[in-house]
């Protein structure tokens, strides 16, 4: 199908590209931008007046609860969240039920997730077996099958010794372990360390969880040679050791979620358990760091960390709710609030949600890898078209995604989708 989108502001933040212009697609890719060809015949116009286009959202932390938990969420509607949010690529952890620890698991969930003909799925393998930190997977046979990466989702590695050999040989074949640091015996609270946690009889998690096993896998690093993408880091003190290591030249990468972006211990209010969440909401001077770490690329990405939960498992008392929140849907319009918050220059706030995410992604990416998170003639025919001036109320009832709770219900956020490609098809279109 062949489609003309007209007259809209279109950013590349790889290139930093910014016109108003057209784009022309057509068998997938992008065929012209700025300059169409006269000749190009379209089946059909989209005017993008008055709307922003950018790369199709590309999000390093989306659990979409097949298999296994599909009480909680389905491929079908998690997808189709995705790219009502305009996201058009993202990454899932390993820890489905059964995990994804055998070839035949991730090859199956790439072909359901293809079938739907909706956002592109990369999946990441199990760093060990089971996820239990004691036998590693065959990382090279789960590459074969699709896996961009080994890690142990929400799972810490006790075995210092099994992380060194899984670094050894993720470092020997170039695949990049995906870790989020955290101590497992400092980690096992449900709120962040402090006077909050503490007059509220909530047991804490202290920054000190992160920073120690971020001092564990940064020393493992300098022995190994391996890369490694740390995932969520919550703290000021997780940032200054992150900012180190890359100026040591430690081949690191990490991202931070949309909750610890804006948000901070004091949202739990009166025991909310829409704020109980992986990692923990922290102090405002956290959240403060966190914000000055994306502006100057010591965060790599913003990721949704979106983790649909059931009503049954979050409408319980705040230290025996489920943690997790859903995010797909807002990953945009909090990056944009962002910036209009922080003053952050808008191609920023774009470049953190499209081609810094990608580039994490990088040769894992395979035939893929020079065009998604850009708009580049010959580029796959992702795109997302949004009206800056959009904004719109987070409400339960119009979420796509099966979990309906989030901290930011009721929220008025910038930013509203108006459609979304993928593959130069349409996967997602706003009725007016």
């Amino acid at each position: 199908m062949k489609i003309l989108i007209q007259n809209g502001r279109v950013i590349d933040p790889a290139s930093g590209f910014d016109q108003i212009c057209d784009i022309a697609l057509a068998a997938g890719r992008i065929m012209g931008m700025d300059r169409v060809a006269p000749d190009f015949a379209p089946h059909r116009v989209i005017d993008a007046t008055g709307c922003i286009v950018l790369p199709g959202l590309v999000d390093l932390a989306a659990r979409l609860r097949e298999p296994g938990y599909e009480h909680e969420g389905m491929l079908e509607s998690e997808m189709a969240a995705a790219v009502a949010g305009g996201v058009t690529s993202l990454v899932c952890p390993p820890d489905t039920d059964p995990v994804l620890d055998e070839p035949g698991l991730v090859e199956m969930l790439k072909f359901r997730a293809q079938k739907l003909h909706q956002a592109r799925l990369f999946p990441l393998g199990a760093l060990t077996r089971g996820l239990a930190g004691e036998v590693l997977t065959e990382m090279l046979e789960l590459t074969e099958s699709g896996c961009v990466g080994f890690g142990q989702a929400e799972v810490p590695l006790v075995s210092t010794q099994v992380l060194q050999r899984a670094l050894q040989y993720a470092a020997t074949f170039g695949y990049t372990v995906w870790l989020r640091p955290q101590e497992l015996y400092l980690g096992k609270g449900v709120a962040a360390s402090g006077a909050l946690a503490t007059r509220l009889g909530l047991s804490g998690i202290p920054v000190a969880a992160e920073t120690i096993a971020l001092h564990t896998i940064f020393e493992l690093l300098r022995s190994t040679g391996a890369r490694v993408h740390l995932c969520r880091i919550s703290s000021a003190a997780g940032i200054e050791l992150v900012r180190g290591a890359k100026a040591q030249g430690l081949n690191v990468t990490c991202d931070i979620s949309i909750n610890t972006l804006h948000l901070t211990e004091n949202d739990i209010g009166f025991f909310d358990s829409r704020a109980r969440l992986t990692p923990p909401l922290r102090q405002q001077r956290d959240r403060d760091a966190l914000r000055a770490a994306l502006l100057d690329g010591t965060v790599d990405a913003l990721v949704s960390d979106h983790t649909p939960v059931d009503a049954d498992a979050k409408t319980l008392p705040f230290a025996e709710a489920e943690p997790g929140a859903t995010g797909l849907e807002l990953l945009l319009s909090l990056a944009l609030k962002w910036s209009q918050d922080s003053g952050a220059p808008l191609v920023r706030a774009l470049a953190v949600v499209t081609s810094a995410p990608a580039q994490v992604l990088g040769s894992a990416l395979g035939t893929l890898q020079a065009s998604v998170g850009q708009l580049v003639e010959g580029g796959v025919g992702d795109v997302c078209i949004f009206d800056p001036n959009g904004a719109w109320t987070v409400r339960d009832d119009t979420l796509r995604s099966q979990g309906k709770h989030t901290p930011f219900t009721g929220y008025e956020l910038p930013g509203r989708v108006r459609c979304t490609l993928v593959g130069g098809q349409m996967a997602f279109e706003r009725s007016a």
